[in-house]
Order: structure tokens, then C-alpha cells, then sequence
């Protein structure tokens, strides 16, 4: 049976570039140093054992969500030191070996979304692990089958721990995220709704269109429902768009299969990509890992 990780690698550089370690990182230059953390990162995951990987990356900041939504996120702000990695991260990944989704018109979170349909589809996937603390893709874990995996904090969340966290199922999250909004992503919630309101109202009528207009139909118990039921009522339309914005796109272009994510070690130019991290034992350490799996 197989195992599919899926990683966040816009997520990944962030992190490394923020991390405190970064800045006593002398191995990588500079302009490298959040390459170098990702790629050591993914090659100690296929050390430990993982088989079957697709990374997802934001080539570009912007998507078709910027022009549902203006104030969307863009790259406004970004260190420049940070922006200019995007690109030598997808290359050296691709030297790796590993398979990479660089997304322009859709986000990395989509193809997140689209590699997890297409490897839960395949009964060969005994189970799908998308590597991302990011709430928006708790909507894809699917029982146990599709979990969430917070790499730093090494906690999974199945179904399960998706409900205990939000308070909704994964299929309500969309809606959840309209009413609360997502301040990291660019978008307002409804005024007055909080997460608790939401999860109580949500996990009674799982998405919006089933919420009565009016509180007195409402047969859950919410402080403020009446101030609550109206808001909803008068901006359904906006509250609709704000799904539409968080709603993830499994219909995202990756041009990939099960099959076409295994790891058969890295291409002839990674020994270059390891020289310029600073690191060449990258290179006799995927090599080193490819011989022994194509020994057994």
C-alpha cells in the first residue's frame, strides 16, 4: 500500500526564512539559505521513508482569486531576499527528483486540494498526508483516509481532530471561513460572527444556503442569533463570494498521477544544486538513498 505526501513548499520556504536558525545558517549563501533548509527538509522525509511526494509551490503570489476578491493576497511585502527563492526552490526540488506544482493562475493550496483527490481515488493510497498547518486545507481530510500533518508540530488531524478543532466537519470549513474570514489570506469574515458562532450554527446546517433567514427558525442556541441572522440575510450574497474565495480547487492543473509522484532519486544536475547550497553531501545522500531502493 502506498503512502502520498503532499507539502506546502511556499509554506516550507517561509517558514525556513523566518526560522532564527536561518540566520546562523553559514553552509548556503544568503539568497539560498531557505532553498537549502526546504531541500534538506524533503530529503530527510524521503530518508525516513517516504516514497511519494508532490511538492506545491506559489510561482506567483496572485491567482484568479485576486480578481473575485481586489485585496486579496498579493506579493505586497514580501522580503524581496525571501520572493527571489520562489523560483530556485522549484528547480532545485525538480533536481531532486521530486515533483513539483507551480502554481500561476491557481495557489499552491489548490493543487494541494487536486493532488489529494487524485491520490485518495487510487486504491493503491492507503492514505494521503498533506503536509500544512494552513486551515483552509483541513476542507480535504477525508476520515483517515486524507489527514492533516503540521510538520513542526508533528500533530496529524484526521476527521476527527478537524471537528474538535473547528467545530464544523471538513466539507463545512468553505462556509466557516466566510462567516469568521481569513485575515492571512486577504478576507474579512461577516460582522459579529466569530469561529464559535459559526461552528455552532454550522454544524447544525453544514453550509450556508441551508441557514434559515430568520434566528427563530434557527434550532440551535447562539448568543446574539437575531443580530447574527440578520447580518447573514443582508450580506448572503458577500458571504457566498467568501466561500467561493475559500473554497480550494481540486480541479486545480497537475498533470499528475500515484505512480508519477514515486521518488526515483535525483537528476544529473543536482550535484550542482548541491554545490551551490553549500551542502555536496545532499547529492551523495540522495544518490546513496536511490541505489539502495533500486537494490531492494
Amino acid at each position: 500500500m502506498v503512502l502520498v505526501h503532499l507539502i506546502d513548499g511556499t509554506f516550507e520556504l517561509f517558514r525556513y526564512f523566518l526560522s532564527p536558525a536561518a540566520a546562523f545558517d553559514r553552509n548556503a549563501p544568503e539568497e539560498l539559505r531557505a532553498v537549502r533548509g526546504v531541500v534538506v527538509s524533503i530529503l530527510g522525509m524521503l530518508e525516513g521513508g517516504a516514497t511519494h511526494l508532490g511538492v506545491a509551490t506559489d510561482h506567483v503570489i496572485e491567482s484568479f482569486r485576486n480578481a473575485l476578491w481586489p485585496s486579496y493576497k498579493t506579493g505586497v511585502g514580501i522580503d524581496p531576499l525571501l520572493f527571489a527563492q520562489f523560483q530556485p526552490l522549484e528547480d532545485a526540488l525538480g533536481a531532486l527528483g521530486v515533483v513539483v506544482w507551480p502554481m500561476v493562475e491557481f495557489e499552491a493550496d489548490d493543487a494541494l486540494a487536486a493532488g489529494a483527490a487524485v491520490a485518495a481515488a487510487d486504491a493503491r493510497v492507503e492514505q494521503v498526508v498533506v503536509c500544512t498547518p494552513d486551515k483552509d486545507l483541513a476542507q480535504v481530510v477525508r476520515g483517515d483516509r486524507i489527514v492533516q500533518l503540521d510538520r513542526r508540530t508533528r500533530e496529524v488531524r484526521n476527521e476527527q481532530g478537524v471537528q474538535q478543532k473547528f467545530g464544523v466537519l471538513p466539507a463545512s470549513i468553505p462556509d466557516w471561513l466566510a462567516l469568521v474570514g481569513d485575515n492571512a489570506d486577504g478576507y474579512p469574515g461577516l460582522p459579529g460572527w466569530g469561529a464559535r458562532s459559526a461552528a455552532a450554527v454550522l454544524a447544525r446546517y453544514q453550509h450556508l444556503e441551508h441557514i434559515p433567514k430568520l434566528a427563530t427558525e434557527w434550532e440551535v442556541s447562539v448568543r446574539g442569533a437575531t443580530r447574527l441572522a440578520t447580518t447573514l440575510t443582508g450580506q448572503r450574497e458577500l458571504a457566498l463570494l467568501l466561500r467561493q474565495l475559500a473554497t480550494l480547487r481540486a480541479d486545480a492543473p497537475i498533470g499528475a498521477d500515484v505512480d508519477a509522484l514515486r521518488w526515483s532519486g535525483p537528476r544529473a544536475d543536482f550535484a550542482a544544486w548541491a554545490e551551490r547550497l553549500g551542502t555536496p553531501s545532499l547529492h551523495e545522500r540522495a544518490s546513496a538513498l536511490a541505489a539502495a531502493r533500486a537494490a531492494t
